[in-house]
């Protein structure tokens, strides 16, 4: 190791100790490499040179603006009560109901926003208060809202996978497609373990509808939910591109939100394309200050020093997806999402190609890996979420959240170890 790379990774460790922003902390080592590195290009000079080139991104990632956008449409009061209500009516009757509902609304959510952060911000305000009206505990109304929520970046459509297939060159189509059975059993999961705490603690059973009233519900929802079957079919049948898809997704809530639910005036859009701006400008200083530190990590060679170093502990794939995934929980329990996947997973990319790994199988295991650190502490950023909308203390959203989490590692340890969880569907389909 050289001395500026040596400072480098001391500076990018200090982020971390003394609390500063991610982003920042990159840019920050970054510049101490460059001004170190021998050579004529050094300094700021060069650090600011690489972070500008970086930022005339892809096409493929126009798509993200876009989907952002349509979250923020679609997280407007009057849709998302329209999914809450239908979801109600669907599973609402069971034992734990309101438990349930608040999966399967998450499920649905999540085939409109790809956000896992949308989700619990959101739809998460009505669920964590209808468990309250209903008697469940504030904490386990958090713990299910926030577990749940890491649906909606598997289940597609996910922002992302879009950065996942932009680093990896696989297909966004085939990563949708891949995404969706993990994002049912996640569901199917979760809904389990609702049911045997629901019946532990003999928490309520919902109302029954009629079907007059259940086909009520799901008309009014019907344009809601007819979103991600616009979204996932322009891009499954090559209509649209995955960035096409986004706008047309956009396009499509701004519809339904102006004339169906007529929930949404000049004011309130204004308000969304600002917020949709703001959000886009982070995830763009995020993502040109990760491709500076990436830059680095490639020109010191360091994803082939890490490969070489876990080919010495084992050749065994299945040994070293496991070391993968205890490594990327980790990281997902302090460092953004994002963050992790321009940094982390370029350096394990090489490693995967030589395994012979599937990039799209690799790619839907290491974003629900990454969704579950959301909901570990002790940074998850969607345990603070649904702590401060409900105003429940923190350690009684992580006991009740815990669990849950375990629950979903074993649905990460399932589909690692069984690809064809994955590529399923995307086989089947061509892709």
């Amino acid at each position: 190791m050289n001395w500026p790379l040596l400072v480098f990774f001391v500076c990018f460790v200090l982020t971390f100790v003394l609390r500063i922003p991610i982003a920042l902390g990159m840019i920050m080592s970054s510049i101490f490499y460059f001004t170190l590195a021998p050579g004529p290009a050094t300094g700021i000079g060069m650090a600011a040179n690489q972070f500008l080139s970086n930022m005339n991104v892809k096409f493929i990632l126009l798509a993200v603006p876009l989907f952002v956008f349509a979250a923020k449409v679609m997280n407007t009061g009057k849709v998302t009560e329209m999914i809450f209500q239908f979801a109600n009516t669907l599973v609402g009757r069971w034992r734990g109901g309101m438990g349930h509902v608040n999966v399967v609304a998450s499920l649905i959510f999540s085939g409109m926003t790809g956000s896992a952060v949308a989700d619990a911000s959101g739809l998460g305000i009505m669920e964590i208060e209808a468990m309250r009206q209903h008697g469940y505990d504030d904490a386990f109304s958090c713990g299910v809202t926030a577990a749940s929520a890491t649906i909606g970046p598997i289940f597609p459509p996910s922002i992302p996978m879009v950065f996942y297939a932009m680093l990896s060159g696989a297909s966004i189509g085939a990563l949708f497609m891949g995404g969706m059975v993990p994002g049912v059993l996640m569901a199917i999961a979760l809904m389990a373990y609702i049911g045997i705490i629901a019946a532990r603690r003999k928490y309520p059973k919902g109302e029954r509808y009629p079907f007059k009233i259940f086909m009520r519900n799901t008309l009014i929802a019907f344009p809601a939910l007819l979103t991600p079957v616009i979204l996932l079919g322009g891009i499954y049948t090559g209509i649209v591109t995955p960035t096409e898809a986004g706008a047309l997704a956009g396009t499509w809530a701004l519809l339904i939100a102006f004339f169906v639910y007529r929930v949404l005036g000049l004011k309130q859009l204004l308000t969304i394309v600002f917020e949709t701006a703001k959000t886009t400008g982070t995830l763009a200083i995020i993502v040109g200050a990760a491709y500076t530190f990436s830059y680095i990590v490639a020109i010191e060679h360091i994803p082939d020093v890490f490969a070489r170093f876990l080919l010495g502990i084992t050749e065994n794939k299945y040994v070293l997806l496991l070391i993968i995934n205890v490594l990327f929980i980790i990281l997902g329990m302090f460092i953004d999402t994002m963050a992790i996947t321009l940094v982390f997973i370029p350096m394990v990319l090489p490693l995967v190609e030589a395994l012979g790994i599937d990039l799209v199988h690799f790619g839907v295991v290491i974003v629900l890996n990454m969704m579950i650190g959301l909901s570990t502490p002790p940074f998850g950023v969607l345990l603070f979420i649904v702590a401060g909308i409900s105003g429940t203390p923190l350690k009684d959203v992580i006991r009740e959240c815990l669990p849950m989490t375990f629950v979903l590692i074993g649905v990460l340890f399932l589909i690692t170890y069984v690809p064809e969880v994955v590529l399923f569907i995307p086989r089947t389909f061509g892709q």
